[in-house]
């Protein structure tokens, strides 16, 4: 578990393809691996990676094909920089959002446009994401926790301030340039919680629903019916 406050950005050194899948090492920089050991967990531009060997300025990791096919990662080159944050101690501080590492899909910046001394930043997420994707809510880009200042279909806006802008990767982008997109986990889990018991159906719709929105005591154009503790 993350908190999508990046800690230090790192550069790819090597890259090994076998079988199908990746070998990436990555040199870490000013981030400190003294209290990290083999098996935990480094979010690599949104990804959560398992530190498999820790050559002393960095630490190699596996990517599986699953991964590969569902994230940025695969078209990293040696030289690209990466947003890096170790995983949460009982002792962190929760400063942005709670983020798995777990990417829900690519997305494109489509521009970005000076805003006093921020960056405003258009980004177009997948069509399937959308629904997830809230004015104010919280979102996940290459490891870094965002606020959503204003969304339009499947494209939404970020303001970048100065220092996300120098302490992660958002000085590299250019429109064009494809981003992990994690949506915030409260979201995802909604989505299936509302579903109840049909869950289990394979059959079962996927999303939100007026018919299952009001099994679950809301009624459209009115406040939440009393004494009914809507879990909407």
């Amino acid at each position: 578990m993350f908190t999508g406050i990046i800690q230090a950005v790192g550069t790819v050194v090597a890259l090994q393809p076998g079988g199908g899948d990746l070998r990436l090492r990555i040199n870490t920089g000013k981030l400190p691996l003294d209290d990290v050991a083999l098996g935990d967990s480094i979010c690599t531009n949104g990804v959560c990676l398992t530190v498999i060997e820790l050559p002393g300025d960095g630490y190699w990791a596996d990517v599986s094909v699953e991964t590969l096919n569902f994230t940025t990662l695969g078209k990293l080159g040696p030289g690209a920089r990466v947003n890096l944050e170790k995983a949460l101690t009982p002792a962190s501080r929760l400063g942005g959002h709670i983020v798995s590492g777990h990417v829900d899909g690519v997305g494109q910046v489509v521009s970005l446009q000076e805003d006093g001394r921020s960056v405003r930043v258009t980004v177009a997420a997948p069509a399937s994401l959308a629904k997830y994707i809230a004015h104010k809510g919280s979102i996940c880009v290459d490891g870094t926790s965002l606020t959503v200042n204003a969304v339009h279909g499947a494209r939404f806006e970020l303001n970048i301030i100065p220092q996300t802008m120098a302490e992660t990767v958002f000085g590299d982008y250019r429109s064009g340039s494809r981003v992990n997109l994690e949506v915030d986990v409260i979201a995802r889990y909604l989505e299936r919680l509302v579903l109840g018991d049909a869950a289990a159906d394979p059959q079962a719709a996927v999303g939100l629903s007026l018919a299952t929105l009001a099994e679950n005591g809301f009624i459209p154009g009115a406040g939440h019916p009393a004494g009914t503790g809507s879990k909407v």
